[in-house]
């Protein structure tokens, strides 16, 4: 189990990296004329993660859940393929990444990276991680709990996000010289 404390305290040093980033981003942003939105929300969404990381260790540690190989293994590389995918969306949007919604006007969507397939890829990393980290060691009602809240939260989030982005993007001549959004 003294493994898995550690894997948890990794992610969870991980995490303290992104808010540090975070906040450098969110400094740039803000000498660039950036709105925050979503707010309300964001205070739940860091009790979600937090909790998240307590509840990966005490149910493994209070429910003595063992490490099941065949379970664990494929769990620990979705886990590390997620933090490459957030990390990669981290690259990709640069100064433009955060942790809070926060969107400078007039500034294009990005489209590279793993934006080019998805609109959210930070969050398929956010989803495979709550549902991998916890099942490394068979913690599964973490595991549920966790996908259920975040799904709840994800669709305040993401809707958010969207209209924030939307509300942002610099308007644009259409095929018919129509000014789109």
């Amino acid at each position: 189990m003294i493994w898995y404390v550690l894997l948890v305290a990794a992610v969870a040093a991980e995490r303290i990296a992104e808010l540090v980033v975070a906040r450098r981003n969110e400094r740039w942003s803000m000498a660039r004329g950036a709105t925050v939105a979503g707010q309300g929300h964001y205070p739940a969404m860091v009790a979600l993660h937090t909790g998240l990381l307590a509840a990966c260790v005490a149910e493994v540690w209070l429910g003595g859940r063992p490490f099941l190989p065949a379970l664990g293994w494929p769990m620990a590389a979705v886990l590390v393929a997620a933090q490459g995918l957030r990390w990669w969306c981290i690259g990709t949007l640069g100064p433009r990444w955060n942790t809070r919604v926060i969107v400078v006007p007039g500034l294009p969507l990005v489209q590279g990276g793993p934006y080019r397939w998805l609109r959210h890829p930070n969050y398929v990393a956010v989803v495979a991680e709550g549902f991998a980290l916890p099942l490394v060691h068979t913690a599964w009602l973490t595991a549920l709990a966790f996908t259920a809240l975040n799904s709840v939260l994800l669709a305040v989030r993401i809707r958010c996000e969207n209209a924030a982005l939307d509300g942002a993007r610099p308007a644009r001549s259409g095929p018919a010289g129509n000014v789109t959004a």
